[in-house]
Parts: C-alpha cells; sequence; structure tokens
C-alpha cells in the first residue's frame, strides 16, 4: 500500500520552532526551508509528500510544482488550505493508499479522519522528520568507514607472510 502525507505548509511553518523564527524574518525563506526539509523526509522514507500553502502568502501563484519530486500545491484565489487539504484527501481514500495529514489544526484533524486519512500533529512530524534525519546519518557514516578486507580474516599466518613476500619483492 502507498503511502501519501498531505502537509499543510504554512501550519507547520507556524508550529516548528526554528521555522517561526525564521517565517518572522523572511516567510519565502522559511517555505523554502519546509519544502528542502519535506523533500529529504520524501527520498529517505519512501512516502509521497504533498505541501499545500495558501496563496493569499503568495499572491497570483496558485497551482501545482514540483521540486525534487516533491508536490507543492498552492490554492487557489479565494480557497483555504484546509479546503484543498480535504478535497485532496477524499481523492485519495480508497485507492489503496494510507493517507495522512501533518496540522496542528484540531477542527481540520477532526475532519480529514472522518475522511478515513490519519492526522500527524506538527511536533510528530518533526520528530519523524528528526528520526529520519538521524538514521540518514547513521547509515552515511556506515558506508563510509573504511572496509576491512574481507580475505585477510580468512587467510592464515603463512599465506599472508607468502603474500607479503611476494609484495616486497623477495
Amino acid at each position: 500500500m502507498d503511502e501519501y502525507l498531505v502537509v499543510d505548509g504554512y501550519n507547520i511553518i507556524g508550529s516548528w520552532p526554528h521555522l517561526v523564527k525564521l517565517k518572522d524574518i523572511h516567510l519565502e525563506e522559511a517555505r523554502d526551508q519546509l519544502i528542502h526539509t519535506l523533500a529529504d523526509y520524501q527520498a529517505y522514507s519512501g512516502i509521497h509528500v504533498c505541501v499545500v500553502f495558501d496563496a493569499y502568502h503568495v499572491p497570483g501563484l496558485g497551482g501545482k510544482y514540483e521540486q525534487s519530486k516533491l508536490r507543492i500545491v498552492y490554492t487557489k484565489e479565494k480557497e483555504t488550505a484546509d479546503e484543498l487539504i480535504e478535497r485532496l484527501v477524499s481523492e485519495m481514500i480508497g485507492r489503496r493508499k494510507q493517507v495522512y495529514v501533518a496540522t496542528s489544526d484540531m477542527t481540520e484533524q477532526n475532519v480529514i479522519f472522518g475522511k478515513g486519512a490519519l492526522r500527524l500533529s506538527a511536533r510528530e512530524l518533526l520528530i519523524k522528520v528528526r528520526e529520519n534525519d538521524k538514521e540518514l546519518r547513521k547509515r552515511i557514516n556506515e558506508n563510509s568507514q573504511p572496509k576491512r578486507n574481507p580475505f585477510d580474516s580468512n587467510m592464515s599466518n603463512e599465506l599472508k607472510q607468502l603474500f607479503e613476500k611476494w609484495r616486497r619483492g623477495r
């Protein structure tokens, strides 16, 4: 079963401490950082991610975009992110897909739960993203460790000495 995560972009930006601070200074940079973080999360976890933003923060930008295979959707004019999320969930449910919605909006959580999706609070998503990053760093470190020669541990000392003599040209 495919897994899908629909993210209420501005709700998450307003909930994650490091993005709240950034949002107050530069909203576009906070949005870009969230997109980058979720693209990394999608790439490693394998879950399909769709980030929804209210277009009123970016006038004239309504529509769908893809960045790093991450689906980014801006609402149409006079449409809220909640309405778009509900429509996306309705389209996805029942097609052998498990749908999660990341938002801390309690009303929205109840609505999407009623439609058959599971909810993730902003805090829960942040924990999942951090665990994902930790696991990725661990795998990178494991893969960057120099590999031991597998033949070395299976050779007798006599054979090792013989090879060493050949290597030195004796």
